[in-house]
């Protein structure tokens, strides 16, 4: 029963309803809170008005919403007819209950009568409290609602049935013991409530006040009142009018306000509609039953979280235990490693020690004994001992020449510790999802026909296997750094075809790829060994084939057609779509166990006539120090360029559409070993200042190079038109040198060199440049390399 009271309470006051009325909205309100939310509303909107103009046709008229918003959620808590100026603007209130309310424009008048008698103003508007529905009340006021005697009985059965003590219906925040009923207002009163709300005096001095019980059997015992009509107040109902939903009298018969609706007995319709309520009630206790099965399992399911969390907790605590119990044995065992290094250290020292100090108290005694010998005055004497004597001096200083003042052991402890595997599998350390709604994706398998490499760059390609069903969100690729280190993620989207750009020369690659889904990562595919160019820029490698061996031999062209997703650098998170290479490679295939190999042959002279021994000849004659140099073939990069630059001549000429300097990057980055590259001025006009030398590959693009921390660059005011302007990469030694018409400029100009580096230029309109690439190091510079 407690849960059907909050269906009992007044959304405007929150205590029980007191001679509840019905709004043709269905829902109900206190006959006297109806009276102190009613709202005034302009001359042009009564009814009388709307039926003097003919577009009235109800004895309620609901308000146009386009005109009048009296509640709104969005507001700041008031609410306005907002369809004319002179209209009142009154605050909106809350109710116990929290249903927004709005109070009277004005205090209503002073009146005798009781609130539920008092005459309602004239051209009164009310708005439902729960539904917010808007309506203008005629000239029969709140009269024109019909009671709801039927809220009224299951209140006083409610009440009823509660036994505890009656409470003062006045009290605002915490109610207190009645004391007194007013017979005539119906209301408990508490002692103050009644002192403040119904003095003695007036009126109020008329009315019967009796004790709480007494009141409560009184109101048990009163009559119930008898429902009639509200237009004719005198007649009962006794009939139903189906169309307008509500019980009519006989005399609304008789006046003919019903004669075209059909008209039912009211107690047929009584148990037709008890009827219907119970069969939709069914419905609903099905529901309600369903509700409270859904908590219990809820409930459960609550109690099974909270006992599976704590053993998910301890199991989890174990797991870590256990691998720190693992990781203090290892250390243990690092430790004792350690600790017998340090022992064998001492030991060697401490022998050293005491050897040095044995030969050296042996030396110290031959020296005394050599001098007292020298302080003798017999010649004959000495001459007999003095050959023996220089043979044994010469001999001891033999034997401590012969590396026995050398430390047979070094301070530094010849043991490093690689404890990076271990961190990336902690940092790795995470949940898997053993109960996986869907399968993971299958491996990838690498397309070796469409894999290859060029220069410093590496395309690779990769599909699903052809019969799987399980479909892939995307796909990682690693690579790992050219020296057999940890695998890192260069690429991870949807694509199937990369090229990574800013690799070294003249190193060997691993590369693997696996797919993801919602659900998991695939198992890695095969490894994929890729080697790139010692001597880039050529266009085409012939295959090698080799009879004698049992693996096959399979040239792989480049296609062409398909356009890679590229990667401008390991290390870099740029990435744009550009063409694949035009030239062809191949490749030698083979197959393992364990990996597949994929070898870059050596790219030859491709001299007219020349057979491999001649090629390879001529090559080792151009390569002086092999070690060092990686001749490269690049040209400009339109790509990352800024877009005043305009390029030409197969992008190795550019020049610039601005007065302001724009900056130019190679395609091909470097982070190790010999480069050089020159340019040579084409148009030079009115004495602009280009700059010539590396930048990173975030470099900023539309100022002079070298005016950011991402560029290292030379300007030389001086030069002319067709100067040609050389640039050293030196990343062995990691320093950059400038030449200008075969000539050094100065000292090395940058040392402390390194990471990735990519050509780059700033130049204007007045400045036309042609960039000349794969050109061996400087005879002098090859040499002092060579010799250093």
């Amino acid at each position: 029963m407690e849960e059907m009271e909050e269906e009992l309470k007044c959304p405007v006051c929150g205590s029980f309803y007191r001679e509840p009325i019905i709004l043709p909205c269905s829902h109900n309100l206190c006959q006297a809170c109806a009276r102190n939310i009613l709202v005034q509303t302009p001359e042009s909107e009564s009814p009388q008005s709307r039926r003097a103009s003919g577009s009235g046709v109800s004895d309620y008229d609901y308000l146009d919403l386009d005109k009048m918003s009296l509640y709104s959620e969005a507001d700041s808590g008031y609410g306005s007819y907002g369809g004319f100026a002179s209209a009142p603007t009154t605050p909106c209130q809350k109710s116990p209950n929290g249903v927004r309310v709005f109070p009277p424009a004005m205090p209503p008048p002073p009146t005798h009568l009781s609130p539920a008698l008092a005459p309602v103003p004239r051209n009164s508007c009310i708005t439902c409290p729960q539904c917010h529905r808007s309506l203008i009340l005629d000239d029969r006021g709140l009269r024109g609602f019909p009671k709801n005697r039927v809220l009224e009985g299951v209140i006083d059965r409610y009440q009823q049935s509660k036994a505890a003590a009656l409470k003062c219906q006045l009290c605002e925040k915490a109610p207190k013991e009645a004391t007194v009923m007013c017979e005539q207002c119906d209301v408990f009163y508490c002692d103050p409530c009644r002192l403040r709300c119904h003095p003695p005096r007036g009126p109020l001095a008329k009315h019967r006040l009796v004790p709480p019980a007494q009141g409560r059997v009184s109101r048990r015992l009163s009559p119930r009142k008898v429902s009639t009509c509200t237009d004719h107040e005198l007649e009962n109902h006794s009939m139903y009018c189906v169309q307008c939903k509500m019980p009519v009298c006989y005399q609304c018969l008789e006046e003919g306000k019903h004669s075209s609706h059909e008209v039912k007995a009211l107690g047929a319709m009584w148990k037709l509609h008890k009827s219907q309520l119970s069969q939709a009630l069914n419905g609903l206790s099905d529901r309600a039953k369903e509700a409270k099965e859904f908590l219990v399992q809820l409930r459960t399911m609550v109690q099974q979280i909270q006992e599976n969390s704590v053993e998910f907790e301890a199991c989890l605590v174990a797991q870590c235990d256990a691998l720190i119990d693992a990781l203090n044995r290892r250390k243990a065992q690092l430790l004792a490693r350690v600790n017998k290094e340090h022992e064998h250290k001492l030991k060697v020292v401490r022998d050293q020690i005491s050897h040095c100090t044995v030969k050296l108290r042996q030396t110290t005694g031959l020296m005394e004994y050599c001098l007292e010998v020298i302080k003798e005055n017999d010649p004959s004497g000495f001459l007999q001992i003095s050959d023996a004597l220089i043979r044994r001096v010469h001999l001891t200083e033999d034997q401590w020449g012969k590396g026995t003042l050398t430390p047979r052991m070094t301070t530094d402890f010849d043991l490093s510790l690689d404890n990076s595997p271990l961190l990336q599998s902690i940092h790795q350390l995470d949940f898997v999802q053993v109960k996986a709604s869907s399968p993971v994706p299958a491996t990838p398998i690498l397309q070796l026909e469409e894999c290859c490499t060029h220069n410093n760059s590496a395309t690779l390609s990769w599909k699903q296997p052809p019969l799987s069903t399980v479909a892939a969100e995307g796909y990682i690729l690693e690579l790992d750094d050219g020296s057999g280190g940890q695998f890192r993620e260069v690429y991870v989207g949807k694509e199937t075809m990369c090229t990574v750009d800013g690799l070294h020369f003249n190193s060997t690659y691993n590369a693997r790829v696996k797919a993801f889904n919602k659900t998991g990562v695939s198992p890695y595919s095969k490894t994929l060994v890729l080697q790139t160019s010692e001597a880039a820029g050529a266009h085409e490698t012939k295959p090698v084939k080799d009879t004698d061996s049992e693996e096959q031999t399979l040239p792989f062209p480049v296609p062409s057609e398909r356009l890679p997703l590229r990667r401008m650098s390991p290390f870099s998170s740029t990435l744009n779509l550009q063409p694949s290479f035009p030239g062809r490679s191949y490749f030698d295939f083979r197959s393992s166990p364990h990996q597949l190999s994929l070898h870059s042959s050596l790219q030859s002279l491709n001299a007219p006539g020349c057979s491999l021994e001649a090629q390879s000849a001529s090559y080792s004659q151009l390569v002086d120090i092999k070690k060092l140099l990686a001749v490269a073939w690049f040209a400009f990069d339109p790509g990352s360029a800024h877009s005043d630059i305009i390029f030409s001549n197969d992008n190795l000429t550019v020049t610039c559409s601005s007065y302001d300097d724009r900056v130019v990057l190679g395609k091909t980055g470097f982070s190790k070993g010999v480069h050089y590259w020159e340019l040579t001025i084409d148009r030079y006009d009115n004495h602009p200042d280009p700059a010539f030398g590396v930048a990173r590959i975030d470099v900023m693009k539309d100022v002079m190079l070298g005016k950011d921390d991402k560029a290292w660059a030379i300007t030389e005011g001086g030069i002319t038109k067709g100067a040609t302007i050389g640039v050293l990469l030196d990343l062995n030694r990691k320093t950059l040198t400038f030449f200008i018409n075969n000539e050094q400029q100065g000292p090395i100009a940058f040392e402390n060199v390194e990471g990735l580096f990519f050509p780059a230029v700033s130049l204007n309109r007045n400045v036309q440049v042609t960039l000349h690439t794969g050109l061996p190091v400087p005879d002098f510079y090859s040499s002092r390399a060579s010799i250093a």
